[in-house]
């Protein structure tokens, strides 16, 4: 089963959903905003997506830019600050099995799909 990390607001997440639709993939969509991810999902959502917490960070949003814009923090730090504001992350994420990517542009869903159905 697939996973989308899904922010109604943002265009490429909604491109994301649109895809897994237009294609047949079943899948869930976690309204990750509404439902912010638990320090251990987040954690292993991290490990899926090889990457550290301080590469899913959105610089482009205000907040950051306010609050951490220029800050040295640790990983740790960063994780912690993902999980209290959850729009700070990075988006759309999709997640199947063992695996995960940020799907920008949203057709690099492909990558965990397959080719594109006709």
């Amino acid at each position: 089963m697939v996973t989308i990390y899904h922010n109604g607001e943002c265009s490429k997440s909604k491109g994301a959903l649109e895809i897994l639709q237009e294609q047949g993939v079943p899948h869930t969509v976690r309204w990750y905003l509404m439902e912010p991810l638990s320090e251990a999902e987040l954690r292993a959502l991290l490990l899926k997506l090889h990457l550290p917490a301080s590469a899913l960070v959105r610089k482009s949003e205000p907040l950051y830019k306010e609050q951490f814009e220029g800050k040295t923090l640790t990983e740790e730090q960063w994780l912690h600050i993902l999980i209290e504001n959850p729009e700070l992350i990075e988006r759309p994420i999709v997640e199947i099995a063992e695996t995960a990517l940020v799907a920008r542009p949203p057709e690099r869903i492909f990558d965990l799909i397959g080719p594109p159905k006709p």
